[in-house]
């Protein structure tokens, strides 16, 4: 049976994505690695948010519990209009080789929920890894369900982020409100 790894951003995002795989019939686990988020206080809230969001249910979120804020800006450092194709390519990559090492013949990654997001992007980035990991990228365009799941993630009370993660991200939010 195919089973597919869904690398997971934060428990929000994930709520649709989740309701729309077990839909579809896919057998499917989550994953947690996001070495873009800053500052590590954000981090451990999206984190645990998703954690505490499937601890009670059939959901089984696989963790790599890496603050990767050093690795990510040494990265982006001077590149910062690349900074979204250089996160994306190293979160789906940690996805692909932990979808690979643990028996998982798919990936895909809660980001496609997103209308803020490059789907086309994330789609070629996808598929480019998948190939070279002997693996199927599963391209699903989540965005219908995006208002869904944030209603959802509203009335049970979870954390919900105001940026994508980055620090740039978080500082566009700010320059956006001064604006």
């Amino acid at each position: 049976m195919n089973k597919l790894l869904m690398h997971t951003c934060c428990g929000p995002c994930s709520i649709y994505c989740v309701k729309k795989l077990k839909e579809l019939g896919y057998e499917f686990e989550l994953l947690w690695y996001n070495i873009n988020i800053h500052p590590y206080i954000e981090y451990v809230m999206r984190r645990d948010t998703l954690i505490n969001l499937y601890k009670d249910t059939d959901v089984h979120v696989n963790v790599l519990d890496v603050y990767g804020l050093v690795e990510y800006l040494r990265n982006v450092v001077n590149k910062e209009s690349e900074r979204c194709e250089y996160c994306y390519t190293a979160r789906l990559r940690k996805t692909a080789e932990y979808a690979k090492k643990n028996g998982f013949t798919s990936f895909t990654t809660t980001l496609l929920i997103s209308p803020y997001q490059n789907h086309e992007l994330l789609k070629k980035i996808g598929q480019d890894i998948a190939k070279e990991y002997g693996l199927e990228f599963v391209y699903i365009d989540f965005r219908e369900g995006f208002k869904e799941g944030q209603i959802t993630a509203r009335e049970l009370g979870l954390y919900m982020q105001k940026y994508c993660g980055c620090i740039y991200s978080e500082q566009e939010r700010y320059l956006k409100k001064k604006i």
